[in-house]
């Protein structure tokens, strides 16, 4: 009887397991081959080359910008978005007209497609009719090039991300903040505790298992960044936004260099799980976790 259940167990599970191994272990088991080739997915010879790709990120300096973007875009876009979403959590975390309403607009960003949203900031931070301008007219801002400018155009993708994923963020905070127990808020509130001091000492601690969850799936998105950039600004102006993974997908796509592209790849995959693993060793020390 159990045999026959396992068997039926397997029967159910085993085309899944089959799609799950062609189109994602295949590929992921390919592109670790092809990093070690000169591959070009045209020509059948594909010599090997041994760590020759790799080695090859060493010396590029694109690389060595794409990395830099990449660290700088994720040092900003994570903690921006974390404390938006939470301080608009907490705003929303109580029984007003319309809250309803309020939620819904503040999760309806995460619904926006990534190329209405890439749209909507080209047209507000356009150098020339861009609505940002005119309102920096008023205030005696001189005209900015904004996605145009090597200095600026990666701090305006910065903003865009942010407020696309916002509303994500506001979701697993509103979540945690409605799962705080409300003896403790009320028992510091007797105790002399202001709003401010139950806020510190007590919601942001019991808020740390949401946090933490939220630094490493933000960090996560933010390293393998490529809509935003491929919509808006295609890695210009001069590299300043071009980030690994746009690079990776130009050596690909558009220079048909797929076995550096590969290793391009992993290397990221390599990054992405060492800043996860330490996230969550640094993370373990300062998350509480109610019983």
């Amino acid at each position: 009887m159990i045999g026959s259940e396992h068997l039926a167990g397997w029967a159910f599970v085993t085309p899944g397991v089959a799609i799950i191994a062609l189109f994602g272990m295949a590929p992921i088991i390919w592109s670790a081959l092809m990093s070690f080739q000169r591959n070009n997915l045209l020509s059948p010879s594909t010599p090997f080359t041994g760590l020759a790709n790799y080695r090859q990120m060493v010396h590029d300096p694109i690389v060595a910008q794409a990395i830099q973007h990449t660290l700088i875009y994720t040092a900003l876009f994570v903690p921006g978005t974390m404390a938006l979403g939470l301080f608009l959590a907490v705003a929303m975390n109580r029984k007003i007209r319309f809250i309803a309403f309020y939620r819904t607009a503040a999760y309806a960003t995460m619904a926006i497609s990534t190329i209405s949203e890439a749209i909507v900031f080209i047209w507000l931070f356009d150098p020339s009719y861009g609505v940002v301008n005119y309102f920096f007219s008023w205030i005696g801002v001189p005209p900015q090039q904004f996605l145009n400018s090597p200095s600026q155009a990666l701090y305006v993708i910065v903003l865009m991300t942010i407020w696309g994923w916002t509303g994500f963020a506001v979701v697993i905070y509103l979540a945690a903040l409605q799962g705080i127990p409300q003896p403790l808020l009320e028992a510091a509130a007797i105790d002399g505790a202001g709003p401010w001091r139950t806020f510190r000492r007590i919601t942001l601690p019991l808020l740390s298992p949401a946090s933490l969850f939220l630094a490493v799936w933000l960090t996560i998105n933010a390293m393998q960044l490529f809509d935003e950039v491929y919509l808006s600004t295609q890695g210009g102006p001069l590299n300043a936004t071009t980030v690994l993974v746009y690079y990776l997908y130009n050596q690909a796509f558009q220079d048909f260099n797929f076995g550096y592209a590969s290793a391009i790849a992993y290397f990221l995959f390599l990054v992405i799980i060492v800043v996860t693993v330490i996230q969550f060793r640094v993370g373990r020390r300062y998350t509480y976790y109610r019983s």
